[in-house]
């Protein structure tokens, strides 16, 4: 099977390796000329731009910043894919952009679906993504074989336009735990205690969670290289908040964190990686 790969950064070119090693043939395009060719020395086949990478293909996948990238990606997919091509949207991105996606692939005889993803770029490396999928239960089964060499947990959430709903809550809930956290932190160390073996102990009981399994070492050593960029996750808290005033409903916590996102964000810190929320708080405490 041939796999038209677009967009090769911190998530997509692990993805992209693990579909390599999986035996599939990737053909990759990135705006950056160095990820291409990092993909052409793990054995896959640089393409000069998208149509170029989509030429042929069986599968196309994008992997993308957010809905613009899409939106100029996703027509140049649908106009030179092949009759009946399998189009997997991974970016994370407004839901109606997928649901506009998905109409207009469908008019085109492109099986459309969104499948944004959970894991960070850990997850990535090791195949080990969550993965939450909206469109066609046909198309969903169809893509399952690909999708189970991204991930170990994919789920088929709904119509298309579910799986970017089902991220942003993901993404809500990961703000959340992050800025829990980081409180967390700042109230232990301002007590006087070792947070190390604190965090410890949460990490065993009910507040256990990926975060703090993962997270918590380097976030006490406040060491914030980016897994995930809080520019990024400024981004998908806008979707988050755009999705609840959509649905007429009101997320209180929601609006908080996004709020402490874009402090983060505001006060130079969009580079780093999102557990550098704690920077913030620690800022809020002088």
């Amino acid at each position: 099977m041939n796999i038209g790969f677009v967009g090769l950064g911190i998530m997509g070119s692990p993805m992209a390796a693990n579909l390599l090693k999986a035996g599939y043939v990737v053909t990759g395009y990135d705006v950056s000329a160095a990820r291409v060719e990092q993909l052409a020395e793990l054995g896959g086949k640089p393409a000069t731009g998208v149509v170029d990478a989509v030429a042929g293909a069986d599968v196309v996948i994008t992997m993308l910043p957010d809905s613009p990238q899409v939106e100029e990606v996703a027509p140049l997919v649908v106009e030179y894919g092949k009759p009946n091509l399998l189009y997997i949207d991974m970016s994370t991105i407004r839901p109606e952009t997928s649901r506009q996606v998905a109409r207009r692939a469908k008019a085109a005889g492109v099986r459309a679906l969104d499948a944004p993803v959970s894991g960070g770029e850990r997850g990535a490396i090791d195949g080990t993504l969550s993965i939450m999928v909206g469109g066609e239960p046909e198309d969903v089964e169809a893509a399952a074989p690909v999708l189970g060499r991204l991930g170990t947990t994919v789920v088929h959430v709904g119509p298309a336009g579910a799986g970017q709903t089902v991220k942003a809550a993901n993404q809500l809930v990961v703000g959340g735990i992050y800025g829990l956290v980081s409180e967390a932190i700042v109230l232990l160390e301002a007590s006087g205690v070792d947070a190390g073996p604190g965090l410890d102990v949460l990490a065993g009981g009910l507040a256990g969670s990926r975060i703090l399994d993962l997270k918590r070492h380097t976030m006490l050593r406040r060491e914030f290289a980016p897994g995930f960029r809080i520019d990024l996750h400024h981004k998908d808290m806008g979707i988050a908040v755009a999705a609840a005033r959509e649905a007429g409903v009101s997320l209180p916590l929601t609006g908080q964190v996004a709020q402490l996102v874009a402090a983060a964000r505001a006060q130079g810190h969009g580079s780093l990686d999102h557990s550098a929320l704690l920077k913030v708080i620690e800022r809020l405490n002088g």
